[in-house]
């Protein structure tokens, strides 16, 4: 029987962590060969990417943002900036208006510095800074760069105090941090009451299936289907192998020239055509009938040099 390759999309519930994802459908294929790729907390649902077989090895070359819906409650703030944690301080949030609002939003889109919550995988001297946190040390983090890439106000409850909010941003914004920052820009701290996940780089809800049940464990009758890895790679740059020549020397390790086949060459779709070829080092290597064989680097000498090769030869 073929080995299972390529992507399940889960629409991960609340209450399981990304790794219990994992570990349930390592028990449903019957293989260890699977990773999620992004962790998302407990308590936020959604899109969840899951690679299985050697696709875990293109995890590292998926490209793109993620989105999120999520509440800001207001007035309150928190030790982990979300509702898990121990409330630090209260306040009464101000009477303000919609635009208001969005007028203060301002401050949060385009290329913004963001500190992470102290609860959070960030590494310390070493140590994951939620770690640290538990056993009460004082630390301090050091803002980042992310990129807001829309940030909508969906609504706002004045009774409730609280702002439902639409974010695309970049890989490793906190939304936990973004509530907390609108929080304390508004005056009332924040803290945030619920996340869901919308898409995680090319993967969106309309791909996502409900993580498998423990009853359906090993019947293979109710195996999620597997999603061709190819679908979620058109920011990168194809290159099709031809012959079976070609795919011998691709799966042997060896460098392919591509001088004289440059029209064998498709660009990604972040790339336009007056661009150089070779802005994206990245490309994904095909065979005729559209099936991912590996990851090569472009070279400027016109060369294929492979960096992940599937099914490869000694």
């Amino acid at each position: 029987m073929e080995k299972p390759f390529g992507f399940v999309v889960i629409d991960k519930p609340a209450g399981l962590s990304s790794h219990d994802c994992v570990n349930r459908l390592r028990k449903v294929f019957g293989i260890k060969k699977i990773g999620h790729s992004g962790t998302l907390d407990p308590s936020v649902t959604g899109v969840l990417p899951i690679a299985i077989g050697d696709a875990t090895r293109l995890i590292s070359y998926l490209q793109g943002s993620k989105a999120y819906t999520g509440i800001i409650q207001l007035g309150s703030t928190t030790n982990t900036d979300d509702m898990q944690g121990e409330i630090l301080e209260s306040k009464i949030w101000p009477l303000i208006s919609e635009n208001d609002i969005n007028y203060l939003l301002e401050n949060f889109r385009g290329e913004i510095l963001q500190k992470p919550p102290i609860f959070s995988s960030v590494h310390v001297k070493g140590e994951r800074a939620y770690k640290k946190a538990r056993k009460g040390e004082k630390f301090d983090l050091k803002p980042k760069k992310v990129t807001i890439n829309k940030l909508n106000l969906i609504s706002w409850s004045q009774s409730k105090g609280e702002l439902l909010i639409d974010v695309d941003c970049s890989t490793g914004t906190y939304i936990r941090s973004l509530a907390r920052d609108i929080g304390a820009n508004i005056g009332c701290g924040g803290h945030l009451k619920k996340l869901r996940r919308t898409k995680a780089y090319n993967f969106n809800e309309n791909d996502s299936i409900l993580l498998p049940e423990k009853s359906e464990f090993y019947q293979e009758k109710n195996r999620p289907k597997v999603l061709n890895p190819t679908i979620f790679f058109k920011h990168l740059s194809s290159f099709k192998l031809i012959s079976e020549e070609e795919i011998i020397s691709w799966r042997s390790g060896r460098k392919i020239c591509f001088q004289n086949n440059i029209k064998r060459l498709k660009l990604g779709q972040y790339n336009k055509v007056e661009d150089s070829i070779f802005d994206n080092k990245n490309i994904l290597v095909l065979d005729k009938k559209e099936k991912i064989l590996g990851i090569a680097e472009l070279g400027e000498d016109f060369e294929i040099k492979p960096r992940v090769v599937f099914n490869a030869i000694g």
